[in-house]
């Protein structure tokens, strides 16, 4: 898949309501899980015991943390976008993200991204970018939400 490449506020504003594109697939694997339980410090069965979940979970298996899924996005976007003669990026926010489905342990997860709105700051492009989640042989998707970043162009 090539990018997407942004130059200028100018481009992220005649993209305003297309899609960008989507991210390549990531197999969500047990270590993963297991390595952001240890990270964030949460480690509830569900997602980390993998003989609890097996019989106690609705899943049948572990489940990814919906954090995970969503600390996902800036790898994920940098798949799908590449933005030139920036100064600086800033994660200005998140807004109406849900989580629709759970990503079972061994899921194939990818992003598709398309940018929602888009605003002249002069200078600083504040974009605001659907961002939704797919498992690889769901029809639904697992997670969506909007993102908003600004970016500080020179």
């Amino acid at each position: 898949m090539s990018k997407v490449t942004i130059q200028s506020i100018e481009d992220f504003l005649e993209r305003k309501g297309s899609e960008l594109g989507c991210s390549e697939w990531y197999e969500v694997s047990q270590d993963v899980i297991n390595q952001f339980a240890d990270a964030t410090r949460d480690h509830q069965w569900i997602h980390v015991d993998i003989d609890k979940a097996k019989t106690d979970s609705p899943y049948g298996s572990t489940i990814a943390h919906g954090y995970l899924t969503l600390s996902l996005l800036p790898s994920f976007l940098d798949e799908i976008i590449e933005v030139h003669n920036l100064k600086q990026l800033v994660n200005y926010g998140i807004k109406d993200f849900t989580f629709k489905n759970a990503v079972k342990v061994g899921s194939r997860l990818r992003m598709r991204a398309s940018v929602k709105s888009a605003k002249d700051l002069s200078n600083i492009c504040q974009a605001t970018i659907t961002c939704t989640y797919e498992v690889e042989g769901l029809e639904e998707p697992v997670a969506e939400g909007n993102i908003i970043f600004l970016y500080y162009f020179e």
